[in-house]
């Protein structure tokens, strides 16, 4: 049950924010982006996923090789 509430609470919380940006997107009314505008929108937006994913694959990497174990002298 306790599942079934963090759930509903969590799509509540999309649905309130998914409204919020709908009318904030509306009252904003037809900006004009330009070509560039785009093209830096869509290269933020790579360079933000490839830092994400090579920064994952740092982690995944040094986990494996043993870096992040306690070296413990007993």
């Amino acid at each position: 049950m306790a599942r079934v509430l963090i759930v509903v609470a969590f799509l509540a919380a999309l649905g309130g924010a998914v409204a919020y940006f709908v009318a904030a997107w509306s009252s904003i009314g037809s900006a004009h982006i330009s070509a560039i505008g785009w093209l830096a929108i869509i290269g933020g937006a790579l360079a933000t996923l490839a830092l994400g994913g090579g920064l994952m694959a740092l982690v995944f990497y040094s986990a494996r090789q043993g870096y992040d174990d306690i070296d413990r002298r007993d």
